[in-house]
Formats: C-alpha cells, sequence, structure tokens
C-alpha cells in the first residue's frame, strides 16, 4: 500500500455498533440481502441499455436498493443540472454508492479493489472510471480521462476524501478530481450524506471503514431498524468560480462536524434487542 493514501482514524472496533444477531434480524437480514441481491442482478441485466435509460428510473433504482438494505432515503436540495457535472460527496458506507447516483446518475471514479466485490463488482465494471490507489504514477491518465467524461456531457461521482469515515467526523477532500472539473469547465455539486436512527440520533451502523469486510458492513446495515441515509443536495458551484482545485475543494467540502474518531476509542453499543456487557 502506498504511503500517499489517505486513511481515516476509524475501525470497526473503535466506531462501529454492533450487528444484530437476534432470530427477528437474523431472518430480516437474510429477506433485506436477499431483496438487494436481486436488484442488483437486475441492473447488471440491463446495464448494456443504461445510456437509453430515463435517468428517473435510474434514480428510483437506486433508492430502490437502500431501501431494500432496510434504510429509508430523505433527499434535500434543488436537483442536480444536466450536462458534464462533477458529483461529490463525503464518503462513510458502500451505500453512498447507489445515494449518490440518486442525486443524478453518473460514472463513478472507484477503487481498482471494487471490480473484486461480490454482485456489484460485476454491475461497477460496466461503468466505473477505476483508479489505481497503489500507482501514484497513474493519477494524470485518471484526472485525464475524467475530464473528457466531463467534457462528453456526462456526469462523474467522485468520493474526494479518499477513504471512509464512521461519521462522526470526514476528511479533507483531495484536490485532484477538482482539477478534471477546471479542465472540462463544468460545474461541481457538492452533496452531503448523514445516517440517522429514526429518533434523530447519528448512527455508525452503515459505515464501511478500516480493516472491515464489506460483508460484516453489509450485515450490520440489513440487521438494523430505524436507519435512515439523509442526503443534502448543496449549492451548485458554477464554472470559473474558484482559480485552483485546492480553493475548488475547500469550497465543496460539506459543513464539518465537531466529532473526533482518533478519540473514541469506546465500546460498540450494544445490537439492538441485546443488553449492553458489564464493566
Amino acid at each position: 500500500m502506498s504511503v500517499w493514501l489517505p486513511s481515516a482514524p476509524c475501525t470497526p472496533r473503535a466506531c462501529m455498533e454492533a450487528a444484530g444477531t437476534s432470530a427477528p434480524a437474523v431472518v430480516r437480514g437474510a429477506l433485506r440481502i436477499t431483496a438487494v441481491v436481486a436488484l442488483i442482478l437486475t441492473g447488471i441485466v440491463l446495464s448494456p441499455f443504461g445510456p437509453r435509460l430515463p435517468a428517473a428510473a435510474v434514480r428510483r433504482w437506486c433508492r430502490w436498493i437502500v431501501r431494500a438494505a432496510g434504510v429509508r432515503v430523505r433527499i434535500t436540495g434543488g436537483a442536480a443540472p444536466s450536462g458534464g457535472l462533477l458529483l461529490v460527496a463525503n464518503h462513510i458506507s458502500w451505500l453512498d454508492i447507489p445515494l449518490l447516483a440518486a442525486v443524478r446518475p453518473a460514472r463513478m471514479l472507484a477503487k481498482r479493489e471494487i471490480r473484486q466485490w461480490p454482485v456489484a463488482g460485476a454491475l461497477a465494471a460496466r461503468g466505473a472510471v477505476f483508479i489505481d490507489r497503489d500507482r501514484l504514477r497513474t493519477l494524470p491518465a485518471t484526472v485525464a480521462r475524467l475530464a473528457e467524461v466531463l467534457r462528453a456531457g456526462a456526469a462523474v461521482g467522485v468520493f474526494p476524501e479518499g477513504s471512509t469515515w464512521c461519521g462522526r467526523a470526514q476528511g479533507r477532500f483531495r484536490r485532484a478530481a477538482f482539477q478534471a472539473a477546471l479542465d472540462a469547465n463544468v460545474p461541481v455539486q457538492p452533496v452531503g450524506i448523514r445516517y440517522r436512527l429514526t429518533d434523530g440520533t447519528p448512527t455508525t451502523r452503515p459505515a464501511f471503514v478500516g480493516d472491515d469486510s464489506l460483508l460484516a458492513s453489509v450485515w450490520r446495515v440489513v440487521t438494523a431498524r430505524g436507519l435512515i441515509a439523509e442526503v443534502d443536495i448543496l449549492p451548485l458551484i458554477p464554472p470559473g468560480t474558484h482559480p485552483d482545485r485546492r480553493t475548488l475543494a475547500q469550497a465543496a467540502e460539506p459543513v464539518r462536524g465537531a466529532g473526533n474518531c482518533a478519540n473514541n476509542h469506546t465500546r460498540p453499543a450494544p445490537a439492538i434487542g441485546q443488553k449492553a456487557p458489564s464493566s
């Protein structure tokens, strides 16, 4: 792994709330995983027709994936514009990918490892722009490829933190992808993503961080009850309003929270229906 790669202090042990293990939670999780897989397989079958599918249908399909996992979706703010557009968001969970596409269908910038994900990797391979994060010298070519896609009038989705955070805090936006927006002279659409429970309490349960496995992260989500994904479409940043990628990246960052994951090495919260262990 290259030393230049961004990383978050979040770890499953320090930040994650435990998955449900009761019988109802297991049944609930199995049913939800089945529904999510069915929707993704449908997307793989229909992916060759992607350019001809209405954008509204793709957005609904993305919302259905999140909803099938048991997570309610609340999207606020104005609609994202058409034409070349760089969509950027903070990164917490694998759920962020369909949530960002629910704002506007886009070609995602993704790490090459996603190709190996079960089921979802096959879908990502049909349209994502992959980056080899272990090879810094390939970055200029990747930025040039993003600019090419943007000039062609497509949207590109990027998580500029370069790493997932648990949601209690977030990282700084890295600058490279913003150079593509400058080169293509297209607007940037910032998006803020948060996860809460029905009572409004922030939750880390959907997070996918550190050495967490995809299966463990998925299981925490599908066995949970009352998860809500809040997606805030922030004011558009028109082209030509920022002179360089540094100031553009800073302007696109969602409002930063006051949390501090690095000092949050606490015992994970008990699973729903379970008692916390005694000290």
